[in-house]
């Protein structure tokens, strides 16, 4: 379901009162990002509020996806206090205080952290609070892996044995591919002195709003790719600018660079090396993003890890194919050659290979497109997804496991 076809704010206020047998009173914590775990975090938002729910989401700031659509979620910006004695303002625990003040006024059901730090442990200490107000049963507490929060930031020595023992503490753990979820029992499942249980739901897309005909009619002239990231390191932006030049040398074919991030500096000096200025296009962070999906032949995406890859999801759904590195959990998103063209993580040459023979074959690319936008609807449709979600929230508050 849409999220423009949610409940009126009213009639959905009313079904979240005590007293309410079906709905859910459900509390999400994300980052504000563009990345994909604020952005599943606020689809997710989203569509439990279409479904009747009554859902908060817990953030330092409001997600760009939640602040542009009009469903019904209530956001709850937990910032803190600036202090002399603090190098950073501790949003993290400004958020848990505001979990606790909501849970104590109306109740939660549901706690569900997105990325595991810091909101895992919000939703640890969250939890553990709430025990002790006797008049109301604390939340269950679920926290999604996402990625980096594993493979990177978690596995990092500074913060692993934090990450081990909220995995261990959570009522239920979820990951949104097979790889990922195999790497996290492989990394944090010795020693947990029981099953370590970690259910696999896949990111989902909004076929509605990212679909072919948000191209609306406009076509390229010349061969053109199109990337969106956060411009990490991860994400490899300079690597796939070189493997771009090498696959389109002598043409004049482009490429569009949406969003923002760490390496764009990098990424520009690429560009000034391989004098392709003329043919790389950097428009920042956008929200119109099927708009720029739709009319492109070829979606790239050129990462050194990459749990999932909701942006070549987004492609997809507009019917865009995708040529990508096979790393992590890209291989459960893109069929090679159905969908999509895969290359080696560090065959920069057989990575420019496949982009060329999808880029200059615009017959194949847009019968490539045709099945990836298939394979969007049906193995990664919302509704399904996100029923998949509120099973397991029903699961849980029905007692199945007590914490």
């Amino acid at each position: 379901m849409s999220p423009q076809t949610a409940p009126d704010p009213e009639e959905l206020r009313d079904a979240c009162r005590e007293g309410s047998a079906r709905p859910l009173r459900i509390g999400i914590i994300c980052h504000p990002t563009y990345g994909g775990s604020g952005v599943v975090a606020s689809e997710l938002a989203l569509s439990l509020a279409a479904r009747g729910h009554c859902v908060h989401l817990f953030s330092y700031s409001v997600p760009p996806r939640l602040a542009r659509s009009p469903g019904p979620v209530q956001m709850h910006v937990a910032q803190g206090i600036p202090y002399p004695l603090f190098q950073s303002t501790p949003h993290d625990l400004a958020i848990v205080s505001s979990i606790l003040n909501l849970h104590r006024s109306e109740g939660l059901d549901v706690l569900h952290a997105h990325y595991t730090l810091p909101h895992a442990v919000s939703a640890y200490l969250a939890r553990a609070a709430a025990f002790f107000d006797h008049d109301r049963r604390a939340p269950r507490m679920v926290t999604t892996l996402h990625g980096t929060d594993i493979t990177i930031v978690g596995n990092d020595p500074s913060y692993a044995p934090l990450t081990q023992f909220v995995l261990q503490q959570s009522d239920a753990v979820t990951a949104v591919s097979n790889d990922l979820a195999r790497r996290t029992r492989d990394t944090f499942c010795v020693g947990f002195g029981g099953p370590c249980a970690i259910d696999v739901i896949p990111n989902f897309v909004d076929a509605e709003l990212f679909h072919p005909r948000a191209a609306g009619g406009a076509t390229h002239a010349v061969p053109s790719a199109v990337h969106v990231s956060n411009f990490r390191p991860v994400k490899r932006v300079p690597w796939l600018l070189r493997g771009f030049e090498l696959a389109t040398r002598g043409t004049n074919a482009r490429l569009t660079l949406v969003g923002d991030g760490p390496d764009q500096a990098a990424a520009r000096s690429v560009v000034r090396e391989l004098g392709i200025g003329e043919r790389v296009l950097f428009l920042g962070e956008r929200d119109a993003l099927p708009e720029l999906l739709a009319p492109a032949d070829v979606f790239v995406l050129a990462s050194s890890e990459e749990s999932f890859g909701l942006s070549a999801l987004e492609a997809m759904a507009c019917g865009t194919p995708v040529v990508a590195t096979r790393v992590g959990g890209v291989s459960e998103v893109v069929d090679d050659g159905v969908s999509g063209l895969l290359a080696p993580p560090d065959d920069l040459e057989g990575f420019a290979a496949r982009l060329k023979e999808l880029l200059f074959d615009r017959k194949r690319a847009m019968a490539m497109g045709s099945a990836a936008r298939a394979i969007a609807e049906t193995r990664f449709a919302r509704g399904a997804v996100v029923a998949r979600y509120e099973a397991l929230y029903r699961r849980l508050v029905d007692g199945v496991r007590e914490t």
